[in-house]
């Protein structure tokens, strides 16, 4: 069974791993994401620590910096949270592909449903 988070943990916890996995610092993030650039460091700090919450327009420019689709910061199931990075990491076609094939699918199951 799959452990449940509280949603400000699943962005507190997704925020830190984008960033570690890029090696920058929450300086650069704060700085690149146009948090308050005279307290880029302890503003970003604080997000990581759930001490504050960004607003969405600026959990997305976070998310742009931190090179992840915006959903997957807030992502708390982790087959949805890899799916939302492979859907993002795929050309437009081939999104359209699996866009389909999940449409197939769906209805697929929902015809033995009914």
């Amino acid at each position: 069974m799959e452990k449940k988070y509280r949603q400000r943990d699943v962005f507190i916890r997704r925020l830190k791993e984008a960033r570690q996995r890029l090696g920058i610092s929450q300086a650069a993030v704060g700085i690149a994401a146009d948090v308050n650039p005279d307290g880029a460091s302890t503003r970003f700090n604080r997000y990581e620590k759930g001490v504050y919450e960004p607003d969405m327009e600026t959990a997305a420019r976070i998310a742009n910096v931190l090179k992840v689709p915006l959903p997957w910061l807030f992502a708390a199931d982790e087959n949805l949270a890899e799916l939302i990075l492979n859907f993002a990491a795929l050309p437009t076609e081939s999104q359209h592909q699996l866009l389909e094939a999940s449409r197939q699918m769906l209805s697929v199951l929902s015809e033995k449903d009914g």
